[in-house]
């Protein structure tokens, strides 16, 4: 069954694209018939870009990370790149002059690790504005700022978005379904109580898998990649006592409600 999807993956990152061509050969033969790659800089959305030309189970998602923490995870070697400021008006003409070519706005939204930030809340205003206007779905990432990402949100006429790897109160998480937004079960959903919670209180018809490869992984000692997302599905049938078909085929109905 070619029905399966990871909504959200880093297929540019070092550790995956130095072995890219088997990576997407693996999640083909795991059933996958769609992997988002998310960008979170001009340099990485370019790379994601070039991706979903060259492979057409990948799709291309374009965003910008919150700033001052992506400098951070850059400095600290989590995110191995050197840091380069830029011009984020540029990189919404960028975005729009590849419209066709984008299936998300992604990733983007507040990192508050740090404490808040008002650049970063201007950024994703921005980010927000972009998708309205393009008519995308959003991929919002929430840490330690979750609420605030929902009140922004909830002041947008977005219907389209997707909480990553939500971290968020059991409140918040009712209020993004009461809003008819859609969560995330990442493939650490197999060992983290707090995803499992949300795969059981939220409706099936707002959820989506990902792996956030090369993050994330199910597995002890391995990182993470796209066809390892089946790990999501299966404990999402086992905890919604669903066969796993149909889990598949519910989610991909989301898909299509969402991203086509």
């Amino acid at each position: 069954m070619n029905l399966l999807i990871d909504v959200h993956s880093h297929l540019d990152h070092h550790l995956l694209i130095n072995k890219i061509d088997e990576i997407v050969h693996r999640a083909k033969n795991a059933g996958l018939r769609h992997i988002i790659t998310n960008g979170i800089n001009p340099e990485t959305n370019r790379v994601c870009l070039e991706l979903s030309k060259k492979y057409e189970i990948v799709k291309c998602a374009m965003g910008l990370y919150p700033r001052n923490a992506l400098k951070k995870e850059m400095e600290s070697g989590e995110y191995p790149m050197k840091f380069v400021d830029y011009n984020v008006d540029e990189e919404i003409k960028f975005i729009i002059k590849n419209k066709n070519n984008v299936i998300a706005i992604s990733e983007v939204g507040l990192d508050f690790v740090n404490g808040e930030d008002n650049q970063q809340i201007e950024d994703f205003k921005k980010m927000i504005e972009l998708a309205e206007k393009l008519k995308k779905p959003i991929v919002v990432h929430s840490r330690k700022a979750e609420q605030k990402c929902v009140e922004i949100l909830e002041s947008s006429s977005l219907k389209n978005a997707v909480m990553h790897c939500f971290c968020g109160r059991k409140s918040l998480v009712k209020r993004i379904a009461d809003n008819g937004w859609f969560l995330t079960a990442p493939t650490i959903v197999i060992r983290s109580q707090q995803f499992q919670d949300i795969v059981k209180n939220v409706p099936i018809s707002q959820l989506f898998c990902e792996t956030d490869s090369p993050y994330l992984s199910p597995y002890k000692n391995q990182w993470n990649e796209p066809a390892y997302v089946i790990e999501s599905y299966k404990k999402i049938a086992e905890l919604k006592n669903m066969d796993f078909a149909e889990v598949a085929n519910v989610i991909y109905m989301n898909w299509l409600k969402v991203f086509l």
